[in-house]
């Protein structure tokens, strides 16, 4: 297994437009981090004595929570995009017609299947370990002169975790259904969809118990301040979730990949 989980991580790394993807997205995450940086300063210099910061205006918070929920909404937002690096991990050996050779070299396409999930959760859980960091270093430049050990208290260091928790967790999702469908666009699509049932909150409004269901509203109910957020289940609910999906999803691409001819 272990060679086989080398062998595709070995080709996802070797994989130019999985490359290009996780640019952007580090690139954009650059760029909206940059132009955080100055709302941030500001704020952190009008903590008041008692705490209380106002980052947005006319909404005072505890400048220590506040800025923790700022740093972990920060890394939250490039989850919508992360899973896009799945796809197309997944969708190259469909479009390149290399599935044949890959079960020449592991025939049992159950252990392919894991592998490639394995493979796949690494280079998320690289991806989004260079997020968090990013959002951790834009922050600090903020904080630096107010409380420089706030980005390694047990809240933000708890809160970066569960980011990559999710982000790996909802990209293994996605990779799934590009496995299941043999296509990124349909895996990606799928995504979308999913994704823009919890951001209308169509859904939550309508039947919170629904909405608590899919991958994006788990991914706000484990990290997102219940004070300040409206959520539709608590961080437990949310962790079962989030662990069901991919197991779900997996297990029916397993099915597929079965089920189905080398092409």
């Amino acid at each position: 297994m272990l060679s086989a989980t080398r062998a595709e991580l070995t080709k996802i790394v070797y994989l130019r437009t999985v490359w290009i993807v996780a640019g952007v997205i580090v690139a954009l995450h650059l760029l909206v981090s940059a132009a955080n940086v100055g709302l941030n300063s500001d704020a952190v210099a009008k903590i008041t004595p008692a705490g209380i910061i106002e980052i947005f205006e006319g909404e005072p918070q505890p400048a220590h929570r506040a800025l923790v929920d700022f740093l972990v909404a920060s890394s939250f937002q490039m989850s919508l995009f992360l899973p896009g690096i799945a796809a197309v991990a997944a969708g190259q050996e469909f479009r390149s017609g290399q599935l044949g050779t890959s079960l020449l070299a592991v025939p049992r396409r159950g252990r392919l299947v894991v592998a490639k999930t394995l493979a796949t959760g690494g280079f998320l859980l690289f991806v989004s370990i260079v997020i968090a960091a990013i959002s951790t270093a834009f922050m600090y430049a903020a904080v630096k002169d107010w409380d420089p050990g706030l980005l390694v208290s047990a809240d933000a260091l708890l809160g970066q975790g569960k980011f990559v928790a999710f982000a790996v967790l909802s990209g293994l999702v996605t990779f799934a259904l590009t496995v299941i469908s043999r296509s990124t666009l349909v895996g990606i699509a799928v995504t979308v969809v999913l994704a823009a049932l919890t951001m209308t909150q169509l859904l939550a409004a309508l039947t919170p118990a629904l909405d608590a269901l899919l991958p994006l509203s788990a991914g706000r109910n484990l990290l997102l301040d219940p004070v300040g957020n409206r959520l539709s289940a608590g961080p437990r609910h949310a962790v079962i979730v989030l662990m069901a999906w991919p197991l779900a999803t997996t297990a029916a691409a397993w099915i597929a990949l079965t089920r189905r001819d080398a092409r």
